[in-house]
């Protein structure tokens, strides 16, 4: 079975503490042989590969949890899964880090026990009697991908990371067990090169989707390598000098200090080629006529987005996981709409924020802040509902301003006081469940755990096929978007906007695609009619404002403003601010419809580098720990 028998790695020291430094002999050599003796064991081995995906959105997914997106209730207790949030507002350390991706452990995959386990597979599925040779190729490049997926998580959380190109034999020498964690750059090349060695041998669909679908396809890997090219290529490690002091023994920089501008055209391609192959695979984008209900078109503008996410499989959708089941996610942050339902949900613990709720554009198409329509200074004063929004709001309901002519992206990603919430069993949208908030009512704070903290509710991570009755929630079950194709869009259009002196068309093109299927006119309409900025959009730092906002409405709440936030060097900008919400312990219009500044994170520049245990700082001394830490 060659030295991947012999089981020593290099990834060693990097999951193992002091006390078994010298504990180099596997238990479970034997136990290999077994694992490659014939395809079904070899596929219970890819799939086991497969197992250290982290688990997205979910509470150990920093993106869902980590970021000022969602807050949940300050009366965290055992009852709820907040270990994401816990790490945000109370901090990080060294000595058992939140999220530890790098040893597993509390709420984190062992990433490197991952990488380890892809090497095993890629080196012996080869040995395996009784499969194709064709077949043997893919299952190697779908592990291939998942190693190279992992590295590329690691490096998003840590910066700098060892490669670990292959395990090493137990003949090994101490000084080739001490790792050191290579340059960003190094990384990068070394991930894109392995999606590039198993793009040959994916497959571009899944033919057999009973069982096969979540397996990496085509346009998986060619869109992550996308994603990975656009990280590289944004501020937080293209010429970040916030980290000028890391370097290794060997006096290596680990974050490049000198701005690439090749590193965009290269991310470019990368987009332009994902963009190709998805389409070659079926994939676009899903609209309102894809719902097949007889109720409003308004309704189904509102209702299209959650079905983007929740309709499981949908063309959209270029990458999801069904490992994890929805129905947490659903529980912890949809309203409260019995007395019943209250008993076993989570009563909406987790909360859309104040931010979120004003970063979505107004009905014209702009932010609030800019539209020379909206009322933005009032907008926290109250108003009553018109009979025009009926659709959105309940008519003649008092509520506030900035609940009112708001996009179609904002009534279908937010519940609202004054609200309505489509589904769930209510299928006639003249007759849709109410959400009233405030302190008391049914949707409103009761107790001390099950309500909203900020006054929002979450509607775009819910199926409306799921009902409950009495008792008992059933859940539609959908799969977890990882990758889907609008990402793809403004990705090519961050990319092709980096490369320009000026937005041209194609730039323009790709984000109102986007937009046009959010019920919105174009970026040049928009800007020129309404904006306060009209000629915004024809700067290079102008568009690249309007993508980073289309990006964080078009992905909201599926855990890609964070990492989003990062890349694009704003963490200290937006991560500090505290999180605020309306009063929910208001009874009264006018107690409720007041500004109420909730958790402060204690964040700063050490906080965007994830800890490194300091046991594996202590073990491998060539191994340093990241910027304040």
């Amino acid at each position: 079975m060659r030295k991947t028998l012999l089981y020593l790695y290099s990834v060693m020291l990097l999951s193992m503490s002091c006390n078994d430094y010298l504990d180099i002999v596997p238990d479970n050599i034997a136990t290999l042989e077994f694992a490659f003796r014939d395809r079904t064991r070899a596929e219970q081995y890819l799939f086991t590969c497969y197992s250290y995906m982290p688990k997205n959105m979910t509470a150990v997914d920093p993106g869902f949890t980590c970021g000022d997106a969602i807050y949940s209730n300050p009366n965290r207790s055992g009852n709820f899964p907040n270990i994401g949030f816990d790490l945000m507002y109370y901090g990080n350390n060294v000595n058992s880090p939140y999220l530890n991706y790098w040893d597993g452990g509390s709420g984190g995959e062992n990433l490197w026990q991952g990488i380890r386990d892809c090497n095993i597979f890629i080196e012996n599925i080869h040995d395996v009697n009784d499969m194709e040779s064709f077949e043997k190729n893919r299952w190697a490049a779908e592990a291939k991908f998942l190693k190279a997926y992992y590295h590329f998580y690691l490096m998003r959380l840590y910066g700098p990371i060892p490669i670990v190109r292959e395990n090493l034999p137990i003949s090994a020498s101490p000084e080739e067990v001490a790792v050191y964690r290579e340059p960003v750059d190094d990384v990068v090349e070394y991930i894109v090169a392995l999606i590039d060695e198993a793009l040959e041998d994916l497959p571009i669909t899944i033919t057999n989707e009973v069982s096969e679908l979540g397996r990496i396809t085509k346009p998986i890997a060619m869109s992550i390598k996308a994603k990975i090219l656009v990280t590289a290529a944004s501020p937080m490690f293209n010429g970040n000098q916030n980290y000028q002091s890391l370097k290794d023994g060997r006096d290596i920089v680990l974050i490049n200090q000198a701005y690439s501008a090749d590193k965009w055209q290269r991310a470019l391609l990368a987009c332009e080629e994902a963009i190709s192959v998805s389409h070659q695979a079926g994939h676009k984008l899903y609209r309102k006529e894809n719902i097949s209900l007889d109720i409003s078109d308004s309704t189904k503008q509102v209702l299209l987005v959650s079905q983007i996410v929740t309709d499981k499989w949908n063309e959209e959708i270029i990458w999801a996981s069904a490992r994890y089941n929805s129905l947490n996610v659903e529980k912890l942050t949809i309203p409260p709409l019995t007395q019943d339902h209250r008993l076993f949900s989570g009563g909406g613990t987790w909360a859309p924020t104040m931010k979120m709720a004003e970063m979505f554009y107004s009905e014209n198409g702009v932010p609030i802040g800019e539209d020379s329509e909206y009322d933005y200074e009032d907008r926290y004063s109250l108003t009553s509902v018109s009979d025009s929004l009926r659709y959105y709001l309940q008519p003649g309901k008092q509520t506030a301003v900035l609940h009112t002519h708001r996009e179609p992206r904002f009534y279908g990603a937010l519940a609202v006081d004054g609200g309505w919430f489509y589904g769930l069993g209510r299928l006639n949208d003249k007759q849709q469940w109410p959400v009233n908030a405030k302190s008391g009512e049914q949707s409103g704070r009761q107790g001390i755990e099950r309500f909203t903290p900020t006054s929002f509710y979450l509607k775009k991570l819910y199926n409306y096929r799921s009902t409950y009755s009495g008792e008992s929630y059933i859940n539609f079950r959908w799969s977890i978007p990882i990758m889907r194709l609008a990402d793809l869009y403004l990705l090519y259009a961050e990319a092709l906007n980096e490369t320009l002196d000026a937005p041209n068309e194609d730039v323009y093109k790709y984000v109102d695609l986007i937009r046009e299927r959010a019920g919105l006119n174009s970026v040049e309409e928009s800007w020129s009619r309404y904006s306060v900025y009209p000629r915004k959009y024809l700067s290079k730092e102008g568009m690249r404002e309007i993508i980073h906002t289309e990006r964080n409405i078009e992905l909201s709440f599926e855990g890609q403003r964070f990492w989003d936030i990062r890349r694009w060097k704003k963490a200290l900008e937006e991560f500090t601010d505290a999180p605020k919400g309306w009063n929910v312990d208001g009874e009264t219009v006018e107690e409720f419809y007041q500004i109420r500044t909730l958790e402060l994170a204690p964040y700063s520049l050490k906080d965007i580098l994830w800890p490194i245990a300091q046991r594996n700082i202590s073990v491998n001394n060539n191994l340093v720990q990241n910027p304040g830490w």
